[in-house]
């Protein structure tokens, strides 16, 4: 933990393999390696050929590895490099980076064989300290200084986690676990989309800051909603959709839809508002339904679609989305399609509708890995160190 804290993340050099040069390099490989490993896992647990690890359910163990495995692998790499362009400093690499990707292992390896226990915290508590500590040290020049949130989201992820591993308090684990991913990828949409919409159509998005600010304030509002009054949480979603999709409107959607590396990430807003709507709503579905709208169309598109672009704009590339891409994406949507329409419509084959969301998971994944691999593991073709 101390070389977390005074790891010197400034203009130093790194001398030794390109994949510890910055945070998205080796975070962005374990998150495609989870993701073309874990749905497999899952569905072998699942049918019963594989045990769940000691002391914890199937549910409890898939939950928190796509969360905390696979989500905090892209949340890690993601926010150990963008604080390059948020505080103006680079962010931690080296040895540092290696004890955080060796921390990320050994949780994988001990929830496995152990399950639950003070061993599955070590890495969320480091990654926490790591990013607060670049935050709170490059505050004067935070271009962002709604950063706060990200600091909140990652301290109250260790109470969300300890909840989901607790059988008493799964539900509400896994709840706050998917509220705080949501409230990351509003603040992350409402940072990307308008650069992106720029790059892509010389296009400038309608800003209103009255919206930008409606719609994080109504996301931290409901983070703890698993714990509201359920008027004041259906009140919370219904204003919350309302604002998220009036900007989301404002921001020419109809243009966006004609880039795949642009649209995808309106895809995954839209699939973002239908969840929180969908709770809104309540009703009984099969195979929860609303929470894995979010998880394969808010995750499952936005994630794949943001590694690839990233793997490629930071090692010095150009952005471009090939057959690969167009796969690995159309992939992932057929298997929201059959993990959350599948099930309602032909319920009695729900392990069937398991097992092909699985895959198509596991092939989106799989294709990301294979192409975006020969970058992360070579340094820069523009001459820059990182």
């Amino acid at each position: 933990m101390r070389a977390l804290v005074h790891a010197k993340a400034s203009t130093w050099s790194w001398r030794g393999h390109p994949l510890w040069l910055v945070g998205f390099r080796p975070f962005f490989l374990l998150a495609c390696v989870a993701g073309a490993t874990l749905p497999l896992l899952w569905v072998a647990i699942y049918a019963g050929v594989l045990p769940p690890p000691p002391g914890l359910s199937a549910l409890q163990w898939h939950a928190h590895e796509m969360f905390y495995g696979f989500g905090f692998a892209v949340l890690g790499g993601f926010l150990l490099t963008a604080s390059k362009n948020w505080v103006k400093a680079r962010g931690h690499f080296g040895r540092t980076l290696q004890v955080l990707v060796a921390l990320w292992l050994l949780e994988r390896v001990s929830v496995w064989w152990l399950g639950a226990g003070p061993h599955a915290f070590v890495f969320p508590v480091a990654l926490a300290v790591a990013v607060t500590w670049t935050l709170v040290r490059g505050r004067a020049q935070d271009s962002y200084r709604d950063n706060g949130l990200f600091i909140l989201a990652l301290s109250a992820f260790v109470v969300a986690r300890g909840l989901l591993l607790s059988r008493e308090h799964f539900e509400a684990g896994r709840e706050l676990s998917l509220a705080l991913f949501r409230l990351a990828f509003v603040v992350m949409l409402e940072r990307t989309i308008p650069p992106f919409m720029r790059g892509a159509f010389q296009i400038d998005v309608r800003r209103v800051f009255a919206l930008d600010t409606a719609v994080k304030v109504l996301a931290v509002a409901l983070v703890p909603a698993v714990w509201l009054p359920s008027p004041l949480r259906v009140a919370i979603e219904v204003a919350f959709v309302a604002v998220f999709a009036a900007r989301m409107l404002l921001w020419r959607p109809l243009r966006a839809l004609t880039r795949v590396e642009v649209g995808v990430m309106y895809g995954g807003a839209l699939c973002l508002a239908l969840q929180v709507a969908l709770r809104a709503l309540g009703g009984a579905w099969v195979g929860s339904a609303p929470l894995h709208i979010f998880s394969f169309g808010t995750m499952g598109l936005i994630i794949p679609a943001m590694l690839t672009r990233i793997a490629q704009g930071h090692t010095g590339r150009p952005i471009q989305f090939g057959v690969g891409e167009h796969v690995a994406l159309g992939l992932m949507a057929l298997a929201g399609l059959a993990r959350v329409v599948g099930p309602q419509v032909a319920p009695s084959q729900y392990q069937a509708w398991l097992v092909v969301a699985a895959l198509g998971w596991a092939a989106c994944l799989g294709i990301t890995l294979v192409r975006i691999a020969p970058m992360l593991w070579s340094a820069r073709v523009d001459g820059r160190e990182h």
